[in-house]
């Protein structure tokens, strides 16, 4: 057995101990609450820390029975996994992340041949935070055409963008950042979306642009992009202007090519320069991913285009921000592999199978009247009867959320202010069981509602939110 003499002098060489390695105080864990708008004095352990945050997202709604929201609340274990894996990846990292990157690149392809783009290999892409910032650069490289268009007369003309009164509150907001104003068309009697006609008599040699939704949000209803197109072809021939169309796809860019692959919308149309889509709406993946498409290189100013050399590598980047996580991306493409288009038609044609079954259930409640019946989007929209008057939709909305059901109640926007509405939005896994569920608590509640004397909430901005 060998011998070992200690060292002949004291270490020096000092430890250096990673913060989280070391265990906080223990009693003060038990004794002491930590403040909540102001950080802590002293750490806490681990487990009493995650222990208070994990009891106050308790008093969060369940995300399951969120019928307000389009965003996916349910993946696959597996995608959960996968997302944790990547989760400390920064997608902009192209040159530390290749494959990463390269999973990206091949979504964007797929999505190409998805929207049937002339020619996949020329069409240009790019990963988002989710369809609000694809629509930010898709709105960018519309102006920016514009404005090479017109040099000699900007920026002293005023640019303007076409689009229906029904668009995503992200369209507002890129003609207030970017200085565009928005020329809105109106929702008339039963039409709730944009009117082709109409769009093309706002247009001017000013417009950069139309914007079509694929989905509106306010009842689900595809907008007629072909007749669209069409307006804006018979708008050249007498005018000889030449206005691009961008098609936001958030949700009906990953519904109809799988359920109406008939219907025209997307890149078949010459006029269609660009189309974005939500990744985490009804492309299924949990939030934090959306997608942005141009026909070809022309279609997307090589200007916007920035070119960085960041951490080695030559790296192009279209995008509103830096840093964000690649879970989503590889998410993503997980899910275009995991179901491919049998599965994706699978799967969507099970939520519009929810979402017109409910509909027609609703309906025959015999208190309200359907707008829509989910045929499109799975999605759709009702409101009272004309002789129900004692309780409205926000009455509604706020008896089911005591069962758990996030259900929103809006009123639509000009010229139909007149016209209150709920809307449910049927998502994978709000699945046939859920369904019934939620029309036996809709039946419980409505012998109560028939006897209230007159509608009760008094405060509808605050009754319900619009979430979209």
């Amino acid at each position: 057995m060998a011998l070992h003499k200690g060292p002949e002098k004291q270490e020096q060489r000092p430890m250096s101990v990673n913060p989280f390695f070391g265990e906080a105080n223990p009693v003060g864990g038990m004794t002491e609450a930590p403040p909540t708008h102001r950080l802590p004095d002293a750490p806490l352990p681990p487990n009493t820390a995650y222990q208070l945050v994990h009891d106050e997202l308790m008093l969060d709604g369940n995300s399951r029975l969120n019928l307000a929201t389009f965003v996916t609340t349910w993946m696959e274990p597996q995608a959960g996994v996968l997302m944790g894996e990547c989760r400390d990846k920064n997608m902009i990292d192209k040159d530390e992340y290749p494959r990463t990157a390269e999973l990206e690149r091949r979504c964007v392809a797929m999505l190409a041949d998805l929207w049937n783009a002339p020619d996949p290999s020329a069409a240009v892409g790019c990963s988002t935070t989710g369809s609000s910032e694809a629509c930010m650069l898709a709105g960018m490289a519309m102006k920016r055409r514009w404005v090479k268009r017109n040099a000699d007369r900007y920026p002293g003309a005023r640019p303007n963008l076409v689009m229906g009164v029904n668009v995503q509150v992200c369209w507002d907001k890129f003609c207030n950042f970017w200085e565009v104003e928005p020329r809105l068309v109106p929702m008339e009697g039963d039409r709730y979306h944009l009117d082709p006609q109409a769009a093309a008599g706002l247009c001017d040699e000013n417009t950069i642009g139309v914007v079509g939704i694929l989905g509106s949000t306010f009842d689900g209803s595809y907008e007629p992009i072909a007749d669209l197109c069409a307006a804006l072809d018979a708008l050249q021939e007498r005018t000889g202007l030449d206005i691009p169309v961008h098609v936001d796809g958030a949700s009906g860019g990953m519904v109809a090519p799988f359920l109406d692959p008939d219907l025209v919308w997307d890149f078949r149309l010459p006029r269609v320069a660009s189309i974005n889509t939500s990744g985490h709406k009804y492309g299924l993946v949990y939030p934090g991913v959306g997608w942005a498409l141009w026909r070809d290189k022309e279609a997307l100013p090589e200007e916007l285009v920035f070119r960085v050399n960041y951490l080695g590598g030559d790296m192009p980047t279209f995008a509103l921000n830096f840093s964000r996580p690649g879970a989503q991306v590889v998410a993503q493409y997980y899910t275009f592999l995991r179901l491919g288009r049998e599965g994706y038609q699978a799967v969507q044609q099970s939520t519009r199978d929810v979402a017109t079954g409910l509909s027609a259930r609703v309906a025959e409640l015999g208190d309200f009247r359907l707008l829509t019946h989910g045929d499109q989007l799975p999605v759709f929209a009702f409101t009272t009867a004309d002789d129900v008057k004692v309780y409205d939709v926000f009455d509604v909305s706020r008896r089911l959320r005591e069962h758990g059901w996030l259900v929103p109640a809006y009123t639509f926007p000009p010229n139909r202010e007149d016209l209150s509405v709920i809307r449910i939005v049927c998502r994978n896994g709000f699945s046939t069981d859920l369904a019934e569920l939620f029309l036996e608590d809709l039946n419980r509640l409505l012998p109560d509602l028939r006897r209230q004397p007159h509608p009760l909430t008094r405060d509808k901005d605050r009754a319900t939110g619009f979430h979209h």
